[in-house]
């Protein structure tokens, strides 16, 4: 576990490590970049889980469980937002469910954190909460990405699984989500891409995203504009930064 810049949580926690490309929104992926760092640094986690192509690390399709990450939760005793596996996807189809339900464990024991698991895999979710009912955890939040228009039938995956609280990631936003649903959706993050290759955001996609977070109800929370130099475009939108939270008494 530890600390993060990422604006929206206050620290990851990464007990699955590497993941596989499924959608365009996993082109440029930040975790592939720095998985490659961290094998390089001599991180055995992180040992096989990305090969280079093109002058850039790709994910191979091997995924990581690291057992003995499964405790850090409960050693960290000050209340935190946890982002769960931001190296990777909790409900990649090779994490088994034995192992997600050893990672449910350790959030039901830990309720002073709030645990926050995004997906680009809401399908597998879904099944798994079905399949072998895992309890609906007040301290966990559970969301999925959704980084164009063509992807916006997660949404209805995540509607279908219980939780006190259901985001949307629309990051990185690469293009319109106009269609997109928010009923059910209690917070939407919005950002642009970072990153040496970034894709641009246009303003107009933002837009869209704040009026259907209106008509919603849904809390809206800005992160970046992105490009390649994150920290000059920032993440003033409308004259202000947008920090909403989801409204916890629902």
């Amino acid at each position: 576990m530890a600390d993060t810049s990422i604006e929206w949580t206050d620290a990851t926690w990464n007990p699955v490590a590497g993941c596989t490309i499924i959608s365009p929104g996993c082109t440029n992926c930040y975790a592939m970049r720095m998985a490659a760092r961290l094998e390089a640094m001599g991180l055995e986690k992180y040992s096989g889980l990305t090969r280079q192509s093109g002058g850039r690390a790709k994910w191979t399709g091997r995924i990581s469980l690291d057992y003995l990450s499964l405790d850090a939760p409960r050693k960290w005793r000050k209340p935190r937002r946890i982002f769960v596996n931001s190296m990777s996807d909790l409900f990649h189809e090779d994490v088994p469910d034995s192992f997600i339900l050893a990672v449910w464990k350790v959030m039901a024991e830990t309720p002073q954190h709030t645990f926050q698991i995004l997906t680009k895999r809401p399908e597998r979710m879904s099944a798994v909460f079905e399949r072998i009912g895992l309890p609906v955890l007040k301290n966990v939040w559970l969301g999925t990405s959704v980084e164009d228009g063509g992807v916006v039938n997660r949404l209805d995956k995540l509607r279908s699984v219980p939780a006190v609280v259901r985001f949307v990631s629309f990051e990185p936003l690469i293009g319109s989500v106009a269609a997109a649903q928010l009923s059910g959706i209690h917070w939407a993050i919005v950002g642009g891409e970072s990153g040496p290759q970034a894709r641009p955001m246009e303003s107009e996609w933002v837009d869209e995203i704040h009026e259907l977070c209106i008509m919603s109800r849904t809390a809206f929370f800005f992160k970046q504009w992105g490009g390649t130099n994150k920290k000059a475009t920032g993440r003033v939108y409308r004259r202000r930064t947008w920090d909403e939270l989801p409204h916890l008494s629902m």
